[in-house]
């Protein structure tokens, strides 16, 4: 997530680089061994099953279990380990992300119009039948991937959302995790991870039919995973290393600002953060408060290396210069803190998703709790996509109804478009429904 040679043709203002990043460009994400190691893996399951998805699941994640299936005795009961305090910010992580995707559902209208006399078109909104979301729980647990993927599934009015999530035991899947699915509404959940995972639930081999569309970030595998089996089934996006970047002046803290760019930079070694910034002593702040605390940062052995490797501060002449450096980067993530936060919402087009304020920050989201959805496009997706949403789950289904009046106004010109074309049988269908309505 940096400004390239290649960008600057293509930027009006000016602007000068306080950090560079040492590796910099898209983080690499189909290296040869992981596409060759996925494909390999699919076609074995895809022939043998059940029986390979298990196999892969003792090799890969050490399983010991008889049954993949998490009973729903069992994932009732997954709340019993944790403390107090976490159920309750994941029942109100679930509740928000459910209360924000119900209001996302309710903004989505049916309609019918009549176009010309006799021509009615419409469209409604047809939830698809079923959704497999894959639960992450590697080096982070990240427990509020349910509420973003089976909780907004539900929203949506899908009628089955299955769920798979690594073992994080030989007998077990993450507790927590599985408790988030639960709240979520999960109508069966599953302790197998990885490409194994997301095989099964495209293939139909959970004792259930094969998901229409699989959802849900995970690690490189993962996504490549969801690449190959794209067009056998909907994927919603196929998600890079995290990103987070900032617009700030010196009215924001530099201290929250690099706290926030750090906050996003611990998902992983390769997680870009970028500044632009009007001020240049701000900048400058903000790089020796991330040095700073990067020295006591328990995650700081991820955090440092995604910061020294992919981490990008710019200076912009003015803040027109600032925005278009920003819908270049397009980030995941993106939080404005300045004097002018509505000018900057209002001007900028390119992102996943916005913060907006001193008193917003990305982890709101990233943990439920704001009610937005987390799983957006990054590797500068957002110049094209938004993120994962409720109208995922939908499909806008158009319809025609035409009566016979209407006839003349239609099937004339249809028919001198099809001859000019030499198609002679879409021609017939437009002069049989003229000839019948003359006569």
């Amino acid at each position: 997530m940096q400004i390239n040679e290649a960008d600057k043709a293509y930027i009006n203002g000016k602007f000068t680089t306080l950090k560079e990043p040492e590796v910099g460009g898209v983080p690499a994400q189909r290296l040869p061994e992981v596409i060759e190691t996925v494909s390999s893996m699919l076609s074995d399951i895809e022939k043998n099953g059940i029986d390979a998805v298990i196999k892969y699941s003792q090799k890969l994640d050490k399983w010991e279990g008889k049954d993949l299936e998490v009973s729903r005795e069992e994932l009732a009961r997954t709340g019993d380990s944790l403390s107090p305090q976490l159920r309750e910010a994941l029942a109100a992580g679930a509740e928000r992300t459910r209360l924000f995707a119900v209001e996302q559902r309710e903004h989505l209208t049916d309609f019918e119009t009549e176009i010309l006399p006799g021509v009615f078109a419409g469209q409604k909104y047809i939830p698809v039948p079923r959704v497999g979301a894959y639960l992450p729980a590697g080096r982070f647990p990240i427990l509020a991937s349910a509420f973003m993927s089976v909780n907004v599934a539900k929203a949506a009015g899908v009628p089955t959302a299955i769920a798979c999530t690594p073992p994080t035991s030989p007998t077990a899947g993450h507790p927590a995790v599985l408790h988030a699915a639960y709240l979520s509404g999960v109508d069966r959940a599953f302790v197998v991870g990885g490409v194994q995972g997301l095989a099964a639930m495209a293939f139909g081999l959970l004792g259930e039919a094969p998901v229409d569309i699989l959802v849900g970030a995970g690690n490189a595998y993962v996504t490549e995973a969801k690449r190959q089996l794209f067009g056998r089934v909907g994927i919603d996006l196929l998600a890079g290393p995290s990103e987070v970047a900032a617009i700030a002046d010196d009215t924001a803290d530099p201290e929250i600002v690099a706290a926030d760019l750090l906050g996003q930079a611990e998902h992983g070694p390769q997680s870009p953060a970028s500044l632009v910034t009007t001020s240049r002593a701000f900048g400058e702040a903000v790089i020796r408060h991330i040095e700073k605390q990067l020295e006591t940062l328990a995650t700081r052995h991820i955090a440092g290396p995604a910061w020294r490797d992919f981490g990008t501060v710019y200076v912009a002449e003015d803040r027109e210069t600032a925005v278009e450096l920003m819908d270049t980067l397009a980030p995941e993530h993106l939080e404005i803190q300045t004097e002018d936060d509505a000018w900057y919402h209002e001007n900028l087009n390119n992102y996943g998703s916005i913060f907006l304020g001193p008193w917003s920050t990305v982890a709101y989201s990233d943990k439920g709790i704001s009610g937005t959805n987390h799983t957006l496009p990054t590797g500068r997706g957002a110049r094209s996509s938004a993120g994962l949403s409720v109208s995922r789950f939908l499909k806008p289904l158009t319809y025609q109804r035409v009566e016979k009046e209407a006839t003349p106004r239609l099937a004339t010109y249809v028919a001198a478009i099809s001859e000019f074309e030499g198609m002679e049988a879409h021609r017939a269908t437009a002069t049989l429904r003229l000839d019948a309505y003359n006569r």
